[in-house]
């Protein structure tokens, strides 16, 4: 008989990472130390300790380590997540807040790592805890439409953005006004708002790495450390150092 679930619990090298595949099951990730970054066609996801990523049955997607990483890997089968999970359970790839419960409770199905009754209620109750965060500071929605992802693409190798709206949409063959007016549709952000959290979002990677804040602002192209924590406070809600302090 197939189990409903399964629990994994595994340690991975910075650097590594798992390419491109896709499973029968709906699996949930968490990094109890270290960061991974998550891909998948609907977007990145850069995913500290704090949070928890959402992968549906079925779905694609590459799991970068960022930095040497233990992982929490559960996995449910199409038929337990029909009869646990909550009305209304995303179908989508999403990214949780990790809170000090969905903690203990994943903390308790690794250590249990077997079928038990009280391993299944754990495992069923951590669907009830999930809250989906779709558009957690360290989440970029990638567009689907061709035009859009040859500008996101320009715009991702300008990690500086030194490139001007007109510039950055003549080299995706197209124009500033047609630019403008897909990244709100493809990604409900303008086009400007989705480079400042690339270019934030490749920051945190590159802090997680250890990197010095003032050589991260620098690379990036900011003109001080001041306004890269301005910037990077706008994106995240909190300092670079504050970043720095969290738990990894």
């Amino acid at each position: 008989m197939q189990m409903p679930f399964t629990v994994h619990r595994v340690t991975k090298p910075s650097g590594s990472a798992l390419p491109i595949h896709s499973h029968n099951e709906a699996q949930l990730t968490f990094a109890a130390s270290g960061m991974i970054q998550l891909h998948t066609d609907e977007g990145i996801w850069l995913v500290p300790p704090q949070l928890a990523a959402w992968i549906p049955a079925g779905v694609p997607h590459r799991l970068d380590i960022i930095t040497a990483a233990e992982l929490w890997m559960l996995q449910w089968q199409p038929s337990a997540l029909i009869n646990w999970a909550p009305a209304h359970f995303p179908d989508r790839a999403f990214a949780s807040k990790v809170t000090p419960l969905l903690f203990s409770l994943l903390g308790a199905a690794i250590e249990d790592n077997v079928r038990t009754d009280r391993t299944e209620l754990v495992v069923r109750l951590i669907l009830h805890e999930l809250s989906a965060v779709s558009d957690a500071p360290t989440y970029l929605p990638l567009p689907r439409n061709l035009v859009a992802k040859r500008v996101a693409e320009v715009a991702l190798g300008d990690h500086c953005n030194r490139m001007d709206l007109a510039e950055l949409a003549s080299r995706a063959a197209t124009s500033v006004r047609t630019a403008s007016r897909l990244f709100p549709m493809e990604t409900g952000m303008t086009l400007k708002a989705w480079r400042q959290r690339a270019r934030i979002v490749r920051t945190m990677e590159q802090l997680a790495q250890g990197k010095a804040i003032a050589q991260v602002a620098s690379d990036a192209g900011f003109s001080s450390t001041a306004a890269f924590s301005c910037a990077f406070r706008q994106v995240t809600a909190m300092t670079p150092g504050t970043f720095l302090c969290m738990p990894r």
